[in-house]
């Protein structure tokens, strides 16, 4: 319990440092995500270390009950030859042996503990791991949306109270004077006869409206002018 609440205060506290200097979200997450493998590697050994000491103490306990129960049968042996003294050193022995399994079955009760507690631990870093590499890239994605959109409203400040808009004024403003100056050039070189239907063309419906409002109000429309002949 404690390696893992170390190694959770440590990745705590390394985070909080890394995103308080501000550095690239990508690279905290990822090292971040290194750091907890580096210490699932470690929870690892302990735990396979402590597995191993527990099977040890398994072993030496049934060593021992087997000791115990061979100098059981020697005293058996013995005392059926009629070798008392004999039987009685062997039973001695016996107690021996009882009395270290007894110790080691105490030990193994705790080894048991010890290793339930750190498979579960383990287990939630795993977890813990998991659900990093999960988040990881939306988080990534999330931090590179909220940068791309700084730099938009950055870029759309200057524009409009920088050199960027003043810019685009004065190529706004130059295009018109280009399209005006082509406008007059074209007025100025066209046939006059087309430009007068053109004048003509372009104040029909006026005329036809205020025909139409002299009619309407009892005086008759002026004859139209004949224009004249072409020549």
């Amino acid at each position: 319990m404690g390696l893992f609440d170390r190694a959770f205060r440590t990745l705590r506290a390394n985070l909080n440092g890394m995103v308080n200097q501000a550095e690239d979200p990508a690279k905290v997450l990822e090292q971040t995500l290194l750091e907890m493998e580096s210490n699932l590697l470690q929870l690892r050994q302990a735990v396979a270390q402590a597995i191993a000491t527990q099977k040890r103490t398994e072993r030496q306990s049934a060593q021992a009950q087997t000791t115990a129960q061979e100098w059981y049968n020697r005293a058996e042996l013995a005392l059926q030859k009629g070798d008392e003294a004999t039987a009685r050193q062997a039973l001695t022995r016996r107690q021996t042996s009882l009395e270290a399994a007894q110790a080691m079955d105490s030990q193994l009760v705790q080894q048991r503990q010890v290793v339930a507690t750190m498979k579960e631990n383990m287990h939630r870093l795993e977890t813990k791991i998991a659900e990093a590499k999960t988040k990881k890239d939306l988080y990534i994605a999330r931090a590179r949306s909220a940068e791309a959109s700084q730099r938009l409203q950055e870029m759309i400040g200057g524009f409009s109270s920088g050199g960027a808009k003043t810019a685009f004024d004065q190529m706004e403003q130059r295009v018109l004077d280009l399209e005006a100056r082509s406008e007059a050039m074209q007025d100025l070189s066209g046939d006059p006869l087309e430009r007068q239907f053109t004048a003509l063309e372009r104040g029909g419906p006026v005329e036809q409206e205020l025909d139409a409002m002299k009619a309407r109000l009892g005086q008759s429309a002026p004859a139209p002018e004949s224009l004249p002949p072409a020549s």
